[in-house]
């Protein structure tokens, strides 16, 4: 032995483990649509939460992401505590998965002409070339992200290779054959061993990956290897509990707790039932049989789901022991304290689930500010002390709102690489800031009532008149930018613009007629004052739902607004017949109800 081989075992064990992570990041990234509804939709049925549990985790190769975004989602309020229990439970099953994929290790020379294809020293150059030429080949939908995939394999396999090569040397030496001998003769500190490994590359599946490749050495024993395999679960589930605690809510963090419960009663379970049946002589014809990877995975298989079927009936013990070992806490905090805390770090590595939380916290911040333009609206006719401070309250809390999505929304943009992600970043950074300036334009007007009312001024009733015919066509614009948004419908945000150039032709008839009644003395000229900014305040209002509209048509159809301001020139220039007939019905609409002699009806909010 000599420190070539130790280079060659340690730099196997490099490849193995950078093409796990680089296989399973892109298996994440793109399957976390899938992943956000797949999750979302677990009933009430533990059962079907377990198999859940199994196929999320066999599909992104690691049960550590798959309970963290578990936690994550009881942390946001879209599961229960109770919801996620088959979850924990099927992701330590999936994870077994891996360790099957590997034991192709055991194919060799004498296998069957068809099966030489799946040896790793076949696979691991086929993935290779595949990979690469899915990169840098001619660019198509998710080319570059399958090539990452396939590569994260083939590197995996060639780290397996090179770590088998490097065993296989380092075996005429006897060194492992001396260290394994230990682990036979002390479960415990095989035990510790497996939790150890485990605990330091915070994967049971690289943990079980690499002694399926020491496997190759023909020292590894069943005696000497079960005890191992048994540590693993702990070591794995320490890291994914802690990585489910880390400024998660009171149910996020017994989301790990569970897991832990979980994998010490399989630690108990296993190490009882091996040991009994080795007393009953049940094991003699396996015990000091050299394990093969196929052999390891089966065993880590056959223990991870006996342990699931026999320890299933416990989840709701699972369930009230979590809750008495994590107590709850007195909540505190805004009102939208639940819609806050969903934006969670943990979901960074499943872009969708994050967005789908920015999203849901965008739509509450629209919701509000809609509210609040409503409220400040009904204040200048009436003002009221205790509206006037829920206006406050809820200017604050889109303040905070807007806050926190741009502080959670810069990180996020790291984690991203997919166009769709990144084209939903950037509308979404830019409706931060125009949903926050609606209620801050609300906010305004609140303010403008408030000082009228300690003045004691009020507007006549032909200006409060005009301003109702303003309102109808303000909550017609807001109403046609919320369903925009929401659906992202490309007919509701094509609606908005004729709504916003009818808006600012209004809004200037009105300013002549308020100054005409000025000069004849009908309106006073410090309720004049505040008339004016209460109208250019409700222009402002129309053009942010115009940015709103706008941002919609660019996420369905980005070639047309490459250049926003010319595409908005291009509408008003009278090129779009739609555009044409839709203005012009609705400026008669408005433009007949502001002049005619008669008061408009109240406005429908």
């Amino acid at each position: 032995m000599n420190i070539f081989n130790l280079l060659s075992l340690f730099g196997g064990l490099a490849m193995f483990l950078y093409g796990m992570r680089l296989m399973g990041d892109g298996l994440k990234e793109s399957s976390s649509g899938t992943l956000k509804i797949v999750l979302e939709k677990v009933t009430n049925n533990p059962f079907k939460a377990f198999l859940l549990g199994v196929g999320v985790t066999a599909l992104i190769q690691s049960s550590t992401a798959t309970i963290v975004i578990t936690s994550g989602l009881v942390g946001a309020g879209l599961l229960t505590l109770r919801q996620s229990l088959g979850i924990v439970i099927g992701a330590n099953v999936g994870t077994t998965v891996t360790g099957q994929i590997i034991r192709l290790l055991d194919i060799d020379s004498s296998s069957a002409g068809w099966l030489q294809i799946f040896k790793p020293s076949t696979l691991a150059p086929l993935a290779l070339v595949i990979g690469i030429v899915l990169i840098m080949g001619p660019s198509v939908r998710n080319s570059k992200k399958t090539g990452s995939i396939v590569i994260g394999f083939g590197i995996l396999f060639s780290g397996l290779l090179n770590m088998t090569a490097a065993v296989d040397t380092l075996a005429d030496t006897g060194l492992f054959e001396s260290l394994f001998s230990r682990l036979g003769d002390n479960p415990f500190l095989g035990y510790l061993t497996g939790a150890g490994v485990a605990f330091i590359l915070q994967s049971s599946s690289a943990t079980i990956g690499i002694l399926q490749a020491f496997s190759a050495s023909g020292d590894l024993t069943f005696n000497a290897i079960y005890a191992v395999i048994v540590g693993i679960y702990l070591g794995d589930c320490v890291t994914t509990a802690i990585v489910c605690s880390i400024g998660a809510k009171t149910d996020a963090r017994r989301v790990g707790v569970v897991n832990i419960l979980f994998n010490l009663s399989e630690t108990v379970l296993v190490l009882a039932a091996v040991n009994l049946a080795r007393y009953l002589g049940l094991l003699d014809g396996i015990w000091y049989s050299v394990v093969t990877p196929g052999s390891i995975a089966n065993t880590n298989t056959v223990f991870n789901l006996g342990c699931a079927v026999l320890l299933f009936p416990l989840l709701p013990v699972y369930e009230k022991l979590s809750v008495k070992i994590v107590r709850d806490k007195p909540e505190s905090g805004s009102v939208y304290k639940e819609k806050l805390d969903a934006l969670n770090p943990v979901f960074f590595n499943t872009p969708a689930l994050a967005l789908r939380s920015c999203y849901n916290l965008l739509l509450t911040m629209l919701s509000v500010s809609r509210e609040n333009i409503k409220t400040a609206l009904g204040l200048l006719v009436h003002f009221d002390e205790a509206k006037w401070k829920q206006l406050e309250a809820a200017e604050n809390d889109v303040d905070l709102m807007a806050d926190r999505l741009d502080h959670y929304l810069v990180p996020l943009s790291a984690y991203l690489s997919a166009d769709l992600h990144i084209s939903i970043l950037s509308q979404y950074h830019n409706l931060v800031n125009e949903f926050e300036h609606l209620s801050d334009f609300a906010f305004n007007i609140g303010e403008t009532a408030r000082g009228m009312n300690e003045q004691q001024l009020s507007f006549s009733d032909a200006a409060l008149r005009d301003l109702s015919v303003l309102e109808e066509l303000i909550f017609r614009s807001l109403d046609h930018s919320e369903r925009a948004f929401q659906t992202r419908n490309m007919a509701e945000a094509l609606h908005i613009e004729p709504l916003a150039q009818v808006m600012g032709e209004l809004v200037y008839t009105v300013k002549e007629k308020h100054l005409a009644r000025l000069r004849s003395g009908e309106c006073g000229v410090d309720a004049g004052t505040s008339f004016m900014n209460v109208l250019g305040d409700l222009e402002r209002i129309s053009g942010v739902c115009s940015n709103v509209g706008l941002s919609v048509i660019a996420r369905v159809t980005p070639e047309l607004t490459q250049e926003p301001h010319l595409y908005l020139a291009s509408l008003r220039s009278g090129q779009s017949e739609a555009y044409n007939r839709e203005y012009g019905e609705v400026r008669k609409e408005f433009v007949d109800r502001l002049h005619a002699a008669e008061a408009p009806p109240e406005p429908a909010y």
